[in-house]
């Protein structure tokens, strides 16, 4: 779950706490009643979090930069190092983790400093499965459909985006053909910001999201990355720091992106979008969120209900991503929930936290 799409790969709990809280505290259905704040978890880490993958409210993964990859098994009490040996000069981006045990990391960069990591003992052990070998190619994220199948995506190669396929797990990775993908836009390239760039719900459809190029699209595959079609989503681009960050799906319909500028200082104001048909169309948010933010995700177990983080705070929207409403302040720039309803939250300076109600 990382630099931005090359040149812009390289890209701060109290009264916000009383504010989320407040703003999910009374939702329209019962089953979606919240009353969370963020909890800050000491990592006694100074890395850049943007890879996460939150197993349960108990357990979390966490990948950074200096090779940096931290676990917990008790809700962020502690956290054990169980970086890969020999990482230190790695970028890791993204990390899907299916349980304590097993984990697949991403690193990104140019040529062979893409690298897929693995390992099936908690971190004690790690198997390089996959570096890069083309200079032309720069891996952002990687998604998984189960605990087999899954994809990473490359910036384009010779015109369009290169898909990686695994079939056992991540043990093995081969790419796939690129008939089936259209070609990108001039310009265009995908932000490892968050380890949400590519995201899969359900067997088979993946979503991957893009910037850089005249319009921030969203492109799909309905045939784990074989064929793909691309749409406009709502968020504007034009520029190599602007496009679309972050997607999220409920299901294979319903779903939500967000992104905008990355640069300090820089507006955002068409900065989340939603889709209900599978991203065939994207619709602006009507009251979009404060700024450029890099990370979303739905809320467990709710129909309507999800959280969108940046640098400069969280958003909270309970229409489905028509409107959203700042509830923090604190720099994040992933975010992942459980299916048990644990969410977490990552970012710079060794900053994590949970989800707490």
């Amino acid at each position: 779950m990382r630099s931005m799409g090359k040149t812009r790969r390289m890209l701060s709990v109290g009264a916000g706490a009383l504010a989320l809280a407040a703003a999910l505290a009374v939702p329209a259905q019962a089953h979606e009643h919240r009353t969370p704040g963020w909890q800050m978890k000491d990592t006694a880490s100074d890395a850049r979090f943007r890879g996460l993958a939150a197993v349960s409210r108990s357990t979390a993964w966490v990948a950074g930069t200096k090779g940096t990859v931290l676990r917990t098994l008790d809700g962020g009490r502690t956290w054990k190092n169980v970086s890969p040996p020999g990482a230190a000069g790695l970028e890791f981006r993204d990390v899907e983790a299916f349980d304590a045990r097993r984990a697949v990391v991403l690193a990104i960069g140019e040529g062979e400093a893409s690298r897929v990591y693995r390992t099936e003992d908690g971190g004690d052990t790690w198997s390089e499965s996959f570096r890069n070998t083309d200079p032309k190619a720069f891996y952002d994220c990687l998604t998984f459909f189960d605990p087999r199948r899954g994809l990473a995506m490359s910036d384009p190669v010779d015109g369009k985006y290169r898909i990686l396929s695994t079939a056992d797990g991540g043990r093995s990775w081969k790419v796939l053909p690129s008939q089936g993908m259209p070609a990108a836009e001039p310009g265009e390239a995908g932000f490892a910001a968050s380890g949400q760039c590519l995201v899969a719900s359900g067997p088979k459809d993946v979503w991957l999201a893009t910037g850089g190029g005249a319009t921030g699209r969203v492109l799909h595959s309905g045939d784990r990355g074989l064929t793909w079609t691309a749409a406009e989503a709502g968020i504007d681009a034009g520029d190599p720091a602007r496009g679309v960050f972050g997607l999220a799906f409920r299901d294979r319909t319903h779903g939500i992106a967000v992104g905008g500028d990355y640069r300090a200082g820089q507006p955002s104001p068409r900065a989340a979008a939603v889709t209900g048909d599978g991203g065939r169309h994207w619709d602006p948010a009507a009251t979009p969120v404060a700024g450029y933010r890099s990370g979303v995700a739905w809320l467990p177990h709710t129909r309507a209900s999800a959280l969108a983080v940046g640098p400069t705070g969280t958003d909270v929207t309970r229409d489905g991503g028509r409107t959203w409403t700042t509830v923090d302040t604190g720099s994040y720039d992933t975010v992942d929930c459980a299916h048990d309803g644990g969410c977490w939250a990552a970012g710079e300076q060794g900053r994590v936290a949970r989800l707490t109600d």
